[in-house]
């Protein structure tokens, strides 16, 4: 196995480390948290029982998306299901995707047939379409990756969505993190690598997205693109077809 060097620890390189804790939680109750590290920042602990919170445990932003969603429901990096679960409560159709094989195995384990691994830039268009409500939630935007890549997303909404069908994503804005010019790039466009006891993953891209900017890039490509609410400095949009 590939080894990795980060902040002079030494770690074995896997593609699932999410899903490893995320197993590990379920199967055994193991608490160890998820490191996050980003250049120039503080490494950042996710607690793995965070993962599987129920709907009261979840903040407004959440909360709001959940009820606000209708009929059959696509959650874009569903992790553990927890989105999923109380949409099912409510007899909603519910399908939902991840990268991570075993976080899709705990769905599924957790009674959510209709999860798979898949990458939602390959999503099958012929099996996977036409939905009413798409959920990209805990910054679902943060996929894309970076800003030159919001056209590919927004093409791809559209092909698996129906006309009147409504999408919930929330983001943060950085921009309180930084001085004026303190970058040379777009504020929000991030690289992490995540570990997990002796595991570690390859840096990847993740975007916050400021509510101007989606809105902006939402429009050019034929979406509105509604403020419902914010929390701290995170909010919630709604975005629909013209």
């Amino acid at each position: 196995m590939r080894k990795i060097n980060l902040n002079n620890q030494t770690f074995d390189l896997h593609t699932d480390v999410f899903g490893l804790a995320v197993e590990a939680f379920y199967k055994n109750q193991d608490t160890s948290p998820i490191q996050v590290h980003a250049k120039d920042f503080d490494t950042d602990l996710i607690p793995v029982d965070y993962l599987f919170r129920n709907y009261d445990e979840m903040p407004m932003i959440e909360k709001t998306a959940i009820d606000l969603s209708e009929k059959k429901v696509l959650d874009i990096g569903c992790c553990t299901g927890s989105h999923l679960l109380d949409l099912n409560k409510k007899n909603h159709d519910v399908y939902g995707i991840d990268i991570s094989e075993k976080s899709v195995q705990v769905c599924q384990q957790r009674g959510l047939k209709n999860v798979i691994k898949e990458n939602f830039f390959t999503l099958d268009n012929s099996s996977y379409k036409e939905f009413d409500t798409v959920l990209l939630l805990m910054n679902g935007i943060g996929i894309v990756g970076k800003v030159d890549r919001l056209d590919k997303f927004f093409k791809k909404l559209k092909e698996i969505i129906k006309p009147e069908a409504r999408i919930y994503l929330d983001s943060t804005n950085l921009r309180y993190l930084f001085d004026e010019d303190e970058f040379d790039h777009y504020y929000g466009e991030m690289n992490y690598q995540i570990s997990y006891k002796n595991y570690c993953s390859e840096k990847f891209d993740w975007l916050y997205l400021d509510f101007e900017k989606l809105k902006i890039s939402a429009e050019k490509n034929g979406f509105a693109c509604r403020f419902l609410i914010q929390e701290h400095e995170s909010y919630l949009a709604e975005l629909k077809l013209f």
